[in-house]
């Protein structure tokens, strides 16, 4: 019997992250946590790409054109959205969910979502914050973990 089993060690590993410009006061944070936790697992900065974009809608454009170049093992997506007082919230969080799980699907690779979709500041901030329970922190290993994963699918 064969086991395939996730690791969070990924010395090698090529990763895309790809960080909403909009809200940056959040995003900077789960960019920072992201990082942090790429070389925790081994991922050396060199093999880190961070690509800003202006905000979550055009986060899976550029998350599946990562993905596609194939430059990368895994890319993580980061953004945050915060509700207000018109409908704006839930097309957007949709359109990034629907369009981050479609690009995973349409090149085969690891693409993992941290974008937060808040209530509030406080609770984006909250989900942004130091060490591992930062948002950013658990795409970034959750992406790790995928790309293990796929390469070990890949072996015979």
């Amino acid at each position: 019997m064969r086991t395939i089993e996730v690791t969070q060690a990924a010395p090698g590993l090529r990763v895309a992250v790809v960080v909403s410009k909009y809200n940056d006061f959040v995003t900077e944070r789960l960019q920072a946590g992201a990082v942090a936790a790429l070389a925790h697992a081994g991922v050396t900065g060199g093999d880190i790409t961070v690509i800003k974009v202006p905000g979550s809608f055009e986060i899976p454009f550029a998350a599946q054109q990562a993905a596609a170049s194939g430059g990368f093992d895994a890319v993580v997506c980061l953004g945050c959205l915060i509700r207000g007082a018109t409908a704006h919230f839930e097309y957007i969080a949709s359109a990034a969910a629907h369009g981050i799980t479609a690009a995973a699907a349409a090149t085969g690779i690891p693409i993992t979502f941290g974008v937060l979709t808040t209530n509030s500041v406080e609770e984006a901030i909250e989900r942004a914050g130091d060490g591992p329970a930062n948002k950013g922190w658990e795409a970034a290993l959750a992406a790790v973990e995928m790309a293990t994963v796929s390469r070990q699918l890949k072996q015979p």
